[in-house]
């Protein structure tokens, strides 16, 4: 047998192997970038995507009362548990003949139908200058109505392209007709 001492080791060499030589590593980061790009872009294009809209609401302003044609006014009454009241012309006369009427914001003969009857009845209406443009629809909550419910009142007059409303606040006199039939 052979001794081996330290610091002699003997080392044959295999005909034909060759020792690997080892290159630098590079690394492509064109996908990378690629990628870094999408998602910059993705980010940027949802952010605008989702920017909250919003809507103008002209409040009248303060000073003496705006004349009004009570055939171009319809008051809509936004009341709790999704009910809507609503009338043309004046309170008073309203109430005399009992032509205040209850609806929904939906359905066949919900908010929408309403304020579309009127708009064409203004438009056959040979006296009328303005014609649909003369509506004035009156919104007037009461304190039991819900915040989505004034929005969807005005989300009908934006989509029946109503030009001319007002947010009001009730009457006395409407408020107890009002509490007499909500008993």
């Amino acid at each position: 047998m052979m001794d081996l001492q330290p610091g002699q080791l003997q080392t044959r060499h295999k005909a034909g192997v060759r020792r690997v030589i080892k290159h630098g590593l590079k690394i492509d980061m064109t996908p990378m970038v690629d990628l870094g790009f999408l998602l910059i872009s993705f980010f940027v294009i949802t952010t605008e995507l989702s920017k909250p809209t919003a809507m103008n609401l002209y409040m009248p302003a303060d000073g003496p009362p705006t004349e009004l044609g009570m055939s171009n006014a319809l008051t809509v009454i936004p009341d709790k548990n999704n009910t809507v009241w609503y009338y043309f012309g004046k309170w008073e006369d309203a109430r005399m003949n009992g032509t205040v009427y209850q609806t929904t914001y939906a359905g066949k003969n919900g908010l929408r139908w309403v304020i579309n009857e009127k708009q064409e009845q203004l438009d056959n209406d040979l006296r009328s200058k303005e014609k649909r443009d003369g509506l004035m629809l009156l919104i007037k909550p009461t304190a039991q109505a819900s915040y989505k419910n004034l929005v969807d009142v005005l989300d009908e007059a934006t989509i029946n392209v109503v030009k001319k409303f007002a947010v009001l606040k009730l009457s006395p006199e409407e408020m107890n007709w009002l509490h007499t039939r909500n008993q």
